[in-house]
């Protein structure tokens, strides 16, 4: 299983990170782009997304892991 991916502001742009790193996988102009590269490496990694909102709060999670009893997703 491979790292969480944080989807996080970046100065005027959106960032991929992964957990615990201290630089950005990927800078993107908008948090859509950030979006659709973290969910490639996270599909790839079995990991979770977690993306933030402008104001920094987390806005939302998504898993692609492997949890055997995974919690009910009352997102999608």
């Amino acid at each position: 299983m491979g790292k969480n991916q944080w989807v996080v502001k970046y100065g005027g742009k959106w960032a991929v990170k992964g957990e615990g790193n201290k630089r950005a996988t990927k800078v993107t102009d908008t948090q859509k782009q950030a979006i659709n590269v973290a969910k490639e490496i996270v599909q790839n990694q079995k990991s979770e997304l977690i993306i933030q909102g402008r104001d920094g709060k987390i806005r939302s999670k998504d898993s692609y892991g492997q949890d055997p009893c995974p919690p009910k997703d009352k997102e999608h």
